[in-house]
Order: C-alpha cells, then structure tokens, then sequence
C-alpha cells in the first residue's frame, strides 16, 4: 500500500511538471508569432513607401517638368534678374548693344517697366540679357567660355551631356526633338515649363548641339 502511495505521488508530481513546462513553452509561441507579425508588417510598409515614392514620380508622366527661376544661379553668382552693376563683375564688358525699340520685340521681361525707350538688349559671348535701368535680366544664356549654371546646386555646363540632363529632367528628355535653326544648324531641343500650374504662355528651351548642352531660353509667344 505504502508503495502505492508513492507511485501515485510520482505520477502527480510528473502531471505537474509537464503542466508547467507547457505554461512555459505558450509565452514563447506568441513571442514568435508576434515577431514574424512585427517583420510582416514591417516588409509591407517599405513596400508601400517605395509604392507612394514610386507614384510620385509617375504622377506627372509625360509631361515636361518644371524648372523654376528661384533655383537658377548664372555662373553660380546671379539670379535670372540682377542688378546692371554686376553685369561687368560677373560676365564682363558688354560685346554689343541695341535698343530694344529698333527690333520692337513682342513680348520682353520689363515691358511692364517704365516708358522702354532706354530698354536695350546687352550682347555677351552669344549670350543676350535685357536690361531697363539699372536692372538685367537673362533672356538667352550660352555655355561659351567657361559660363555655366547652378541648378538646385548641380552645375550645368558646355560639357553637360544629353544623358546628364536626362537625370535632373527624365520626362522632358524623353519627349526632345531636332531641328535645323537659323545661325545654329541642327539641334536637339527640350522644353521646360515654368510653373505647375501651367499659368505661363511660355517655356523653357534647352538647346544640345552634337550631345552637348548649347544653350538655354526663355521663350514667349507673341
């Protein structure tokens, strides 16, 4: 009887531990199952991120991107509109001028500004700038000796190549055309819009001759 007692004593004292051990064992088993959620969770949010950023870039497929004034820096010195007393200091002596009056121009930056009769154009290696009292403006910019631009900090030069450009504005490279222009033979050209909203008539043109960049416009219709 008394070796009964014990193999019934035996036999509880196992059940309880094996209890205990599966107690133990079921923290565990969420633990993982919480893991392998945390690690789901954390997969499928990369995987919307790089989604939405992916989008993003597609939103304004096809059409050509924006390039804004604010973010232009000519020979990393000056903005689109400076002062004339930093002409010289910057690009040098004009190598011509003329009057704006004796080409009658339909449409230029300061036609808003004063009388115009002393608006002329300022002539620099191919580069035309407008000027009406002591205030220029770039009206055409060429990448000739050594000129170039900074744009949101990338410098854009008479070396920059149709692949360079294409990095910064993939949309508007991927829509460029040719043409034969007057003074300049055949060309590549892209064009650039100048707001989001699409507000102004007119646009930019970045000109490539044999791959390179040329030049850059701001052009207006009439």
């Amino acid at each position: 009887m008394k070796y009964f007692s014990i193999l019934l004593l035996a036999i509880s004292l196992y059940s309880c531990k094996e209890e205990k051990k599966e107690i133990k064992e079921e923290p565990k088993a969420i633990s993982e199952i919480s893991d392998s959620k945390t690690q789901s969770d954390s997969v499928n949010q990369k995987a919307t991120q790089f989604t939405e950023v992916k989008n993003d870039i597609q939103e304004d497929d096809g059409q050509d991107e924006i390039m804004l004034e604010k973010d232009i820096l000519f020979n990393g010195k000056l903005k689109r509109i400076f002062e004339l007393k930093d002409f010289e200091k910057v690009f040098g002596k004009a190598d011509s001028t003329k009057l704006m009056s004796e080409t009658q121009p339909c449409t230029y930056i300061f036609e808003d500004t004063g009388d115009g009769k002393n608006d002329k154009y300022l002539y620099k290696n191919e580069s035309c700038f407008e000027n009406t009292e002591q205030k220029v403006g770039v009206n055409e910019f060429w990448f000739l000796n050594g000129n170039y631009i900074l744009y949101k900090g990338i410098k854009i030069d008479g070396s920059s190549t149709i692949d360079d450009i294409r990095k910064i504005f993939p949309n508007s490279v991927k829509n460029i055309s040719e043409l034969d222009s007057p003074g300049r033979g055949k060309v590549q050209l892209i064009r650039l819009r100048e707001d989001k909203e699409n507000i102004s008539d007119g646009h930019i043109n970045i000109y490539f001759k044999n791959n390179r960049v040329q030049s850059i416009h701001w052009w207006f219709p009439c």
